[in-house]
């Protein structure tokens, strides 16, 4: 992490000024899956919002909700759920959300329309909302809260995301806060998670949004578990401005700051995601370097890191080159076949467009770790990009073969 950016010890999404949060276990899940399911985050005062959502045509009703109020700009709380994405639930899903909306909001003593909503777990059940109009108004709202709020969202995953940093804007220091979780589903533009991002930085708007945009292009839209895009996936940005700082604009120098230190979190959080997927066992990153345009060197990368056959050669260790070459080919990115340099860490695996000379037991041996690092060069251009992957393993398959059973 930059010396410019010093990470809070435990650090959460509550470790900004004026953020509380709390979770409860509303029997939305099964006791089995986890004691906390039902999550609210808030600030002592509105907040400017910026959001970023799935890609996918098909929109959970919490999704639609969060859309048609980012226009104001304003929020000043988000309610959560896991165990039930109240997707394609019809009609009735709308109505749910906007009841959650405003159960939050009369506990918090707020309107309505500063309310924000988000859901993850299974399509096309209905909330049990008899719970949640009990369990809501039982939430206990604490600075440490965010720890609870990161478990409370889960599915699969097998750990919370979460992290805070601090960075000097100024005079002023400034902290940015997340949690995340995502473990199946996750494909770029967006991957299929859910993401809480709080600062007590003074920010415009429009510059808010702009930021989170291209963070998220550099983060959540570089990771890949599978091939599937949720119908949830949902990145939101509240930021209080209770540091005092000068308003951030644009052009200014402590909006690059500000915004570097938000890529910070968003990549520990993506990442987290990736180590936790569904039945993963390893992180591989792919560099892509030498594109002839930044849009290519991210369709290369993500290609590669999408590629079942070579999450699934990572799985097994084998250093099967080809398959990584066949994914830049079919990656829509612009390539010469006879300038591609691949490596895998130090080791070179494929020249100028033809195999090298290497030991293949010395690759099965990197391949065998934890986290596994490819290099490709495509020697067109100046443009980079990267992105991260997981293993494909049996267990992948055993957890999404009984999703709802």
């Amino acid at each position: 992490m930059s010396s410019k950016y010093k990470p809070i010890p435990r650090g959460t999404v509550t470790s900004p000024q004026g953020f509380l949060a709390g979770a409860i276990y509303a029997g939305i899940k099964t006791k089995g899956d986890g004691l906390l399911d039902l999550g609210l985050l808030c600030s002592e005062v509105p907040c400017v919002v910026a959001g970023v959502f799935t890609t996918n045509k098909i929109k959970a009703a919490p999704v639609v909700l969060c859309q048609e109020r980012l226009a104001r700009g304003r929020a000043q709380a988000i309610v959560v759920n896991s165990g039930c994405a109240n997707a394609c639930t019809g009609e009735q899903g709308m109505a749910d959300s906007l009841e959650m909306a405003e159960l939050a909001a009369r506990k918090l003593g707020i309107s309505p329309q500063q309310v924000l909503v988000a859901s993850t777990g299974v399509i096309g059940v209905p909330l049990p909302m008899e719970n949640l109009r009990t369990e809501i108004e039982a939430i206990r709202l604490t600075p440490e809260g965010g720890h609870q709020l990161a478990e409370a969202i889960l599915t699969t995953d097998t750990f919370p995301k979460e992290i805070a940093v601090s960075v000097r804007l100024g005079k002023k220091e400034v902290i940015i806060g997340g949690v995340a979780k995502g473990a199946g589903m996750i494909y770029p533009d967006l991957a299929t998670l859910l993401c809480f991002l709080t600062t007590d930085a003074a920010i415009g708007a429009d510059l808010a949004q702009t930021m989170l945009r291209k963070v998220v292009d550099d983060s959540f839209n570089m990771i890949a578990i599978d091939s599937d895009t949720s119908t949830n996936d949902t990145v939101l940005l509240l930021a209080n401005g209770l540091a005092g700082n000068e308003p951030l604009k644009a052009g200014m120098a402590g909006a690059k700051v500000f915004q570097d230190a938000l890529r910070e979190v968003c990549l520990y959080l993506a990442k987290g995601i990736v180590r936790g997927g569904e039945g993963a066992t390893k992180l591989f990153e792919v560099r892509v370097e030498a594109a002839l345009t930044l849009k290519d060197a991210r369709r290369a990368a993500r290609a590669v890191a999408s590629s079942p056959l070579v999450k699934a050669a990572v799985h097994g260790s084998d250093p099967n080159w080809g398959r990584i070459v066949a994914a830049l080919g079919r990656s829509g990115a612009e390539i010469d076949p006879s300038k591609i340099d691949l490596y895998l860490g130090d080791t070179c695996l494929f020249k100028a467009g033809s195999p090298t000379s290497f030991d293949k037991e010395e690759a099965r041996a990197v391949l065998s770790n934890s986290e596994v690092s490819f290099k490709v060069c495509l020697n067109l251009g100046k443009e980079s990009a990267t992105a991260w992957g997981c293993d494909l393993s049996e267990e992948y398959v055993t957890i999404n073969s009984a999703y709802v059973t």
